[in-house]
């Protein structure tokens, strides 16, 4: 067997010096996009705030990167650590199907650290975007679905996006990339209880995979070496974390055809994408049909194993837990059109409207959209009226995926309507006007929405 490490090694090395393909550009600039709209907003919230106070003591030297929660400049790590927890705070960032995984949280977290300290070019932050994205979706995708069951993939394989990132950005060659993403392999966390339950927890697991990756690359570059079979191992990676020693013939199958950073999925609502099919559905036969929440008699959610035992919640109360409940979501949608991040308002998450609907959403497993996961992500909902009418979708795809895309203004949409609030309205502008058009990196952009919040 062809060792799995050293193919995509060789592949992310060829991202320091091929001809940037204006597709693979443009796409690595809807990402970075999409990144910073969902870190922005998450940037004033907990659990980022919390570790920023916590860390404080420790960056009083300062640094080359930015971090984008303090506002400081600070050392290449904790710039990592702090914005791949405050990306993942409010639920809007990108995912890779086939991987069930977000693939940017931890990549562009750790890749933007890195650059800004080296002061290099927005081409190359993007090129080592596109290396981070091959490298871990590839990885994803060879443990999965069954690595789904106990593991977070966006803390496990997102320590390989952040690692081979940054190996780029450090210039690597082959062999140090490899042992980059060799040593990454052994610092791969991130447990499913951690948002199966409360906490705060679950927005640390891309933040730690960024820092973790960040620190295996740096090490590789002056010379660490790591156990180079460690991904396909009897008791490697693969091994410890599915069913198997992994599909890796299946995941590198094609490698670059197309790119995985041309094939991601920009949510179109704040919560669990386990729910979104569901959601579609719920919205498209509310406006088709016209009926008002309070003639529903029932919804039935039907649909694949981790919107049954991720997202059935019909008590969710808090924040994080109603962000992953169908149940929650659902009547939102019904009552408001809507779920983005005003949703998740106090006022919202106490409605006692809100509430009655929740009761009347179960969520069941559907065969076959068990059978379809991860490659579709669909769902089959019912919706009887008190009248009598049985109204039914099956939602094959969701608003976001590849097959039905975010358009860019949908992006800039996205991307002002959740950052205005966080840096007001003039700098997000201008901030997204650098992100799609610009040539050199973005660099410190203030929180208004921490001195408001503070003066509370």
């Amino acid at each position: 067997m062809t060792n799995p490490l050293l193919v995509l090694a060789d592949h992310a090395a060829t991202w320091k010096s091929r001809p940037l393909d204006t597709e693979v550009a443009h796409h690595a600039r809807r990402a970075l996009v999409d990144w910073f709209a969902a870190l922005l907003a998450g940037a004033w919230r907990e659990p980022a705030t919390l570790m920023s106070a916590a860390l404080e003591d420790e960056t009083r030297g300062g640094g080359g990167a930015v971090c984008y929660v303090s506002g400081r400049r600070v050392p290449v790590r904790h710039a990592a650590l702090l914005n791949g927890t405050a990306s993942h705070t409010v639920e809007f960032d990108d995912i890779y199907r086939y991987a069930v995984y977000h693939p940017g949280c931890p990549t562009i977290a750790a890749a933007l650290a890195a650059a800004q300290a080296r002061g290099v070019t927005m081409e190359t932050l993007l090129r080592s975007l596109a290396a981070g994205y091959e490298v871990s979706c590839r990885i994803g995708r060879a443990v999965q679905p069954s690595h789904y069951d106990f593991w977070h993939t966006t803390g496990t394989v997102g320590t390989f996006g952040a690692a081979a990132s940054v190996a780029v950005l450090l210039d690597c060659d082959e062999t140090r990339i490899a042992h980059a993403i060799a040593t990454a392999a052994t610092m791969a966390s991130g447990l499913q209880q951690a948002f199966r339950g409360e906490g705060m927890s679950k927005p640390l697991h891309p933040g730690h995979a960024a820092e973790a990756g960040a620190l295996a690359a740096m090490s590789a570059a002056k010379g660490m070496t790591g156990a180079l079979d460690v991904l396909h191992g009897p008791a490697g990676f693969a091994a410890a974390t599915s069913e198997d020693t992994g599909k890796w013939e299946m995941a590198l199958a094609g490698i670059g055809k197309p790119f995985a950073i041309t094939d991601m999925t920009f949510k179109n609502h704040g919560c669990c994408g386990h729910i979104f099919a569901a959601l579609d559905a719920v919205r498209d036969l509310h406006l088709e049909n016209g009926f008002k929440p309070e003639d529903v008699e029932s919804v039935l959610i039907g649909g694949y194993k981790a919107t049954k035992e991720v997202c059935d919640r019909p008590n969710a109360m808090t924040e994080q837990d109603c962000r992953f409940s169908a149940q929650f979501t659902a009547a939102t949608m019904l009552r408001h059109g809507g779920v983005r991040l005003v949703a998740f308002t106090p006022d919202r998450l106490a409605d006692p409207e809100t509430r009655a609907l929740m009761a009347k959403v179960s969520v069941t497993l559907d065969p076959e959209c068990a059978a379809a996961f991860p490659s579709k992500r669909s769902a089959k909902v019912t919706i009887t009226l008190k009248d009598g009418r049985v109204l039914n979708r099956h939602q094959h795809t969701r608003k976001g995926d590849p097959d039905a895309p975010l358009s860019d203004q949908d992006l800039s949409d996205k991307f002002l309507e959740l950052t205005s609030d966080a840096v007001g309205s003039a700098p997000a502008k201008a901030l997204l006007a650098q992100l799609w058009e610009g040539s050199s990196l973005p660099g410190i952009v203030p929180l208004v929405a921490t001195q408001a919040r503070a003066a509370e």
